[in-house]
């Protein structure tokens, strides 16, 4: 199954056998734990359930710790389900490492939750432009008139209106990166390009949707 968890380490570069810079996301992908399946006769969907980070069972509270032991797998901290071909073929309790998952050459999708940004006004948050900064303009960067004065919708501000708020912190994927390297030893994924969130977030890695979909 093309499709692992891991946590972002940062950007850097690496050198291809042409001598050019190629600007890449590090990923470390440690083990992921098999800790259950979805069925289509159940659940109505066929999917894997992957775990990572193996916490004591006194960091628990006692309905996880009581379902983790009626599994008899090891206790992880982060569970996420993948919807790809060849789920179900993973047997519970064993380990997906990212070397079985990926081949240099791959094309991937990342998703993850991005920077957050906290609270933004129109112009960072939409990239509205502003008003004239002279003196005499008294508009510089608000966000301007919010509704029509019509009978018809006037009133109110309609659903959807571009405005000041919190900004970031919002599950992002994004499609088709190249993998550049596959480091077995040291569990590491390098991607040519950026991903979502700051350095240690969770991310998701999947086999891009536009390479399934050719295949198909």
């Amino acid at each position: 199954m093309k499709g692992i968890i891991g946590t972002k380490v940062g950007m850097t570069q690496i050198f291809d056998d042409s001598g050019q810079a190629v600007p890449v996301t590090v990923i470390h992908a440690e083990p992921n734990v098999v800790v259950g399946h979805r069925s289509l006769a159940k659940e109505g969907y066929d999917a894997v359930q992957l775990g990572i980070g193996e916490v004591p069972a006194h960091r628990l509270r006692q309905p996880q710790r009581k379902d983790w032991q009626q599994k008899r797998l090891p206790m992880v901290r982060r569970v996420r389900e993948f919807r790809l071909p060849g789920a179900l073929l993973l047997q519970a309790g064993s380990l997906h490492r990212v070397e079985a998952a990926f081949a240099n050459g791959d094309r991937v999708d990342v998703t993850g939750t991005s920077k957050g940004k906290g609270f933004a006004g129109a112009i960072k948050r939409w990239g509205f432009h502003r008003g004239p900064m002279s003196h005499g303009s008294k508009y510089h960067r608000r966000v301007g008139s919010l509704a029509p004065r019509t009978s018809g919708g006037g009133g109110r501000v309609h659903p959807g209106r571009k405005m000041p708020g919190h900004m970031g912190h919002r599950r992002v994927t994004v499609l088709n990166l190249k993998v550049v390297r596959v480091d077995a030893d040291r569990n590491l994924l390098l991607l040519r390009g950026a991903i979502p969130g700051p350095r240690g977030s969770l991310v998701m890695v999947r086999e891009s949707v536009r390479a399934r979909r050719g295949t198909e």
